[in-house]
């Protein structure tokens, strides 16, 4: 004890005189950290206490580390490996690892492979992440702010009206004539080519006092959309036939479209005033389409008329009044203004310009009409003479100017309260439209989406027995061919095209014109595209865009200025315009055919029978040379040849050498013997025919038949 005192004093003293000296012998750890005179059994419990401390504070950082939140992926069902690597923010070999040691087979397993639920959970959870499935989006349901006809009028209100009457029939049996001679006009000189191609709205006022608003449709193969557009808008149909033509193609058409609309007929027998004419005979044909006229027991009134000389035109107005009257037509000419637009175009110096067909309430200046996804208020109204009017009832036809847009013809037209209103309408109807649009769109996505997936699938069913580097080596062999070609090969190999441009001047010419283009049926030997359409004079817009596509512009009714002339010849743009719509047709077709390659034909210009066989020693070699007389024609060493033997063709080629006795000629006549000898090893044989055909390059010709 006392010797464990003595050393315990000393090292009291040692660290309170030098505690630097005692630091060189003695760890930090050792001493205390306070310089007070302390045991060293306090120093010891101090360390004790602190090492505790250190300890405690690792435990916590690590319970810090543990509640960090996990990242959230968003998931969905139906997801592709790329689009998966793509939400954990990983690449695809990631995936692939992530599925290891699973049932999953990763030979098979592509960047657009759709993973299964489980894989999808299973490839997020391995990646240390959590999952949570994508919400789908609900749109909220938008008000309907579209503009709506008026609910049918209080009997008391209504007042009588005009018939509304559509002269209809085939093309030349003299519809526009007699419209001509009812109000004393002259329309038809008017007329390119002699038929119409617009429709054209006439208030008529008969001797009697009576006025009837006039429709007249083309009645050309062509506008068939004019032709039902007019039945619509119609009360009675007028259906004019020759009586030294009968019942024609187009006659037919307009008596379903009369039927479709159920709407009355009257039957105009034209040019009776002709001795070929046959009324009778026209009567019979139209029972063979449920048209029975009056002395046949049915319902249908047939006037014999001479549209030229004006013979019976009073009869047939009297026919149509008296049907009119028991038909009591009768309307609201009060309240909101609704219409039907019957043909719509661009005007120089009004802009947009509609005529239409007021059917319902008293149209005037000033009032904010609605069509289609254009507005219009109303600057001025014009009658069928060009005359400002100030005001149109039901049953008149008016000029409409004050579109903001140009309206479709065949669009119904409604008043609205004012600009405001007009404008909610068309963001309304044009967003409708947009959507009806996408979901098409959409659809057809979607249809060629599934179409690709099967046709991966039996792709992939056909190679299951290799392993994913087999399966990418025969997949690039089996494509390398498109690959490997020039852009300027695979330029030449794609198919033929013609790009197109349509103007007209009024919407109801391009709309005839895209329906008979929609009746095209040879995209197999060149493919025709509409890429713009519209209507007014061609300008240079038409003409940029034609030269982009290497198109041409088919203008029907417009002009193009001599600036634009001379520009769409500096760029070689094809511009072509007309006034006929047949003619334009027939254009379009030649310029298809022009497009094809021509046809080779082969002329059998001269054919010779062999007579003997030798050979003749040239050089080292044995040449076999067959001796012939010429039976017809004449053979050209120039032109092709073919060995005929029996009913077979064995060889088809060129001469190598042609003599008559030891000269070398060019032609051998009929009746002449002559020595020749061919390219290739063919034994010639007694008896063989040699003919020499001259090839000959035929025009291709379109295969579409537009239907006249």
């Amino acid at each position: 004890m006392n010797v464990m005192s003595s050393v315990m004093r000393g090292a009291w003293r040692l660290v309170h005189t030098d505690p630097a000296l005692l630091s060189r012998f003695l760890s930090p750890a050792f001493l205390c950290p306070s310089r007070s005179p302390a045991s060293l059994l306090t120093c010891g419990q101090n360390r004790n206490i602190a090492s505790k401390q250190v300890k405690g504070q690792k435990k916590q950082q690590k319970k810090q580390t543990v509640k960090v939140d996990q990242q959230e992926v968003e998931i969905r069902h139906g997801m592709t490996a790329a689009a998966l690597a793509k939400a954990i923010n990983k690449d695809f070999d990631h995936v692939l690892e992530a599925l290891l040691n699973t049932s999953v087979d990763l030979d098979s397993l592509e960047p657009h492979s759709v993973l299964e639920e489980r894989w999808i959970k299973e490839v997020v959870t391995r990646s240390g992440m959590k999952f949570r499935w994508a919400k789908l989006s609900e749109s909220k349901e938008r008000p309907n702010r579209d503009a709506h006809c008026r609910p049918p009028a209080d009997p008391a209100h209504l007042v009588s009206r005009p018939p509304v009457v559509t002269i209809m029939g085939h093309v030349d049996h003299g519809k526009t004539t007699l419209l001509d001679s009812l109000r004393k006009s002259q329309i038809v000189s008017t007329e390119a080519g002699g038929i119409t191609q617009h429709i054209g709205a006439f208030l008529v006022q008969l001797p009697t006092g009576e006025k009837i608003t006039f429709l007249d449709t083309p009645g050309h193969a062509a506008f068939s959309s004019m032709r039902a557009r007019g039945a619509n808008a119609t009360d009675i149909l007028i259906l004019v036939v020759a009586a030294d033509d009968g019942v024609m193609n187009q006659t037919v058409e307009s008596i379903q479209h009369a039927k479709r609309a159920k709407v009355p007929l009257i039957v105009a027998v034209n040019k009776c005033d002709k001795p070929q004419a046959d009324p009778q005979k026209v009567k019979q044909e139209l029972l063979a389409h449920d048209v029975v006229c009056e002395e046949f027991g049915g319902d249908v009134q047939a006037i014999h008329i001479s549209a030229l000389k004006g013979d019976n035109l009073l009869a047939l107005a009297e026919a149509t009044v008296t049907l009119a009257e028991v038909l009591e037509l009768k309307a609201d000419p009060s309240g909101p203004v609704e219409g039907l637009v019957i043909e719509s175009r661009t005007d120089k110096g009004r802009g947009p310009v509609t005529t239409a067909i007021i059917q319902r309430g008293t149209l005037k200046r000033g009032c904010v009409l609605v069509a289609g996804k254009s507005w219009a208020k109303v600057r001025f109204l014009f009658d069928e003479n060009g005359q400002a009017v100030t005001e149109a009832g039901p049953s008149a036809a008016v000029e409409v100017v004050g579109w903001k847009e140009l309206p479709s013809a065949g669009e119904s037209i409604l008043e609205v309260e004012s600009e405001q209103r007009a404008r909610e309408v068309v963001e309304w109807r044009s967003q409708e439209k947009e959507q009806q649009k996408l979901q098409e769109e959409q659809s057809a996505i979607e249809l060629k989406q599934k179409l690709h997936q099967e046709e991966y699938r039996q792709e992939r069913e056909r190679m299951t027995h290799l392993s994913w580097r087999q399966r990418r080596v025969a997949m690039y062999l089996a494509n390398k061919d498109k690959f490997s070609s020039r852009p300027s090969e695979r330029a030449q190999s794609e198919q033929l095209s013609l790009p197109l441009i349509i103007k007209g001047d009024v919407d109801g010419s391009v709309e005839a014109i895209l329906s008979i283009l929609d009746s095209y049926d040879a995209q197999q030997q060149c493919q025709l595209e509409v890429i713009h359409f519209g209507i007014g004079d061609i300008s240079e817009n038409d003409i940029n865009m034609a030269d982009t596509f290497r198109g041409s512009i088919y203008g029907f009714n417009v002009a193009a200025s001599r600036p634009i002339e001379q520009l769409a010849a500096k760029k070689g743009v094809p511009l072509r315009l007309h006034r006929v719509i047949y003619k334009l047709i027939d254009q379009l077709k030649d310029e298809l055919s022009s497009k094809l390659p021509p046809l080779v034909s082969e002329n059998i210009i001269g054919e010779a029978t062999v007579l003997a066989m030798f050979d003749v020693t040239i050089g080292k070699k044995k040449v076999p040379v067959a001796g012939c007389r010429v039976q017809k024609g004449q053979l050209d060493r120039k032109l092709k040849f073919r060995l005929i033997r029996g009913r077979d063709a064995i060889w088809e080629g060129s001469l190598l050498a042609l003599k008559h006795l030891k000269d070398d000629v060019q032609t051998v006549r009929t009746g002449m013997e002559c020595g020749l000898s061919i390219h290739g090893n063919v034994e010639f044989r007694a008896g063989d025919v040699i003919q020499c055909l001259e090839e000959v390059d035929a025009p291709h010709v379109i295969s579409w038949d537009p239907g006249f």
